[in-house]
């Protein structure tokens, strides 16, 4: 029997998806860990892979088609099913609409809200061809209808108002009536660029009556303000906006404390030069620096943990976060292992995830879990910073430029190279004598840096 393929939840907590790329054409076999299409998140691009053996019968999206999370994207026909079946699988969902929010429209529409059941899209219906028509992001969508409601019609029948889930939440959110907005939708459902539109509408009528009530002279000083002051706006992308978001809600809600460390880096340097020595792999000092973040973990494992609702999680094993600033935002792809893996081979592993980061080729899974992170902007001659924890992460260590200094030893004045790091800490996970023996332990190693090999 067909079956319908919907839009994954390929980041936690994501309402919807941009599928950016077919990678299967219809009529295509497909076997089961096969990508099927390309889907951009915020953070990145992932392979979405066949879920079981079959022919990809009907593409439901176009390639570039925001889609909401649950929505059908696809439907996957049986081995041995062919396009008789899959046109009596479309009619049958266009009568049955086994959705829970769903409902028939005229000539065997199906309006479906993306719920478990089959169906069509949150956006879409089944139009006259049998073909499930689902809306998606901006413009107009995929597979609109000329017969779409004359101006002024609601996107109601029977009382009953069509709108996605996406629509009716941001309608929600912006305190929006749906029974007063047109849906632009198949069959006039209500979509999100219409609740869009209406916020938008709002917001210029607000701004006018209040420019109105304002005195003449305030208003001419404005127009003659703005006037003064070129400006470009750059729109926010996605992925900046997951940037805000989360760092926002990370100062918001997660009890930063922070302790720096001015840390002599001559050994590590040297023990730097002389695995580089033999012409193999060559070792940064950011690789040496995250395996020494392993080794102190290991010694102080009370960091190597993340916050939960419900409890303080405690990792066995050392999986490290890297900070790598990339054309699009920043990405911290995470290392997993890091304290079973020798110098090149977790040199290797960084130098992987840096290098599709910035194609915006990883995984999801490559930019979840760890308990800790690594953002190093040494390179760029910052001397020392303060980062931002990357929630749930128990913490993040901020590395400086590693410069000659003035040191003092033993009463004697010296020069020595040092680097200042600076540890932000989650104090709901580790209070400050904690974070104090990690920091101790991460400098004991750099300065022995023999130590992490061993």
């Amino acid at each position: 029997m067909p079956t319908i393929v919907r839009m994954p939840e390929v980041l936690a907590n994501a309402t919807e998806g941009v599928l950016a790329t077919w990678l299967v054409a219809e009529g295509a076999s497909v076997r089961v860990g096969q990508p099927l299409a390309e889907i951009e998140t915020e953070k990145a691009v992932v392979e979405y892979q066949a879920e079981s053996d079959g022919v990809l019968g009907r593409r439901l999206v176009a390639a570039g088609a925001t889609v909401d999370v649950g929505a059908p994207i696809a439907v996957l026909l049986a081995p041995g099913e062919d396009d008789a079946v899959l046109a009596a699988f479309l009619a049958q969902v266009g009568q049955e609409d086994p959705t829970p929010d769903g409902g028939a429209g005229p000539a065997g529409e199906v309006a479906v809200d993306g719920g478990s059941g089959g169906g069509a899209g949150p956006d879409g219906g089944v139009d006259s061809g049998g073909r499930v028509a689902v809306g998606g992001g901006s413009g107009a969508a995929p597979n609109a209808r000329d017969d779409a409601p004359a101006a002024g019609e609601l996107a109601t029948r029977g009382g009953r108002i069509f709108a996605s889930p996406l629509a009716r939440k941001l309608a929600r959110d912006r305190g929006l009536d749906l029974a007063s907005l047109r849906g632009s939708g198949p069959r006039g459902r209500i979509v999100r660029r219409d609740v869009e539109a209406a916020a938008s509408a709002a917001d210029t009528t607000d701004t006018t009556d209040t420019v109105r009530d304002q005195p003449a002279t305030a208003v001419g000083q404005d127009r003659s303000a703005k006037a003064a002051v070129a400006f470009t706006d750059v729109p926010h992308t996605r992925m900046r906006r997951a940037i805000a978001r989360r760092l926002t809600e990370s100062k918001a809600t997660v009890p930063h404390y922070y302790l720096s460390a001015e840390i002599r880096v001559d050994a590590l340097l040297d023990l730097r030069r002389r695995i580089n020595a033999d012409g193999g792999r060559r070792v940064s000092v950011n690789d040496l620096v995250v395996r020494a973040v392993a080794a102190a973990h290991e010694r102080v494992p009370n960091l190597n943990a993340s916050w939960t609702d419900d409890a303080v999680r405690h990792f066995t094993g050392v999986d490290v976060a890297v900070a790598v600033s990339t054309d699009h935002g920043l990405y911290t792809p995470v290392v997993r292992g890091v304290e079973r893996m020798r110098l090149r081979e977790l040199s290797e592993a960084i130098a992987d995830l840096a290098a599709r980061a910035r194609e915006r080729r990883l995984r999801q899974d490559e930019l979840e879990g760890g308990s800790f992170t690594v953002s190093n902007l040494g390179a760029h001659g910052v001397r020392e910073f303060a980062a931002i924890i990357n929630p749930p992460h128990a913490g993040i260590l901020a590395v400086g430029a590693a410069e000659q200094r003035p040191v003092v030893t033993d009463g004697a004045l010296a020069i020595a190279t040092v680097m200042t790091c600076t540890l932000s800490a989650d104090h709901r996970i580790a209070d400050g004598v904690v974070a104090a023996q990690w920091l101790a332990a991460f400098t004991r190693v750099v300065e022995e840096p023999v130590s992490m090999l061993v």
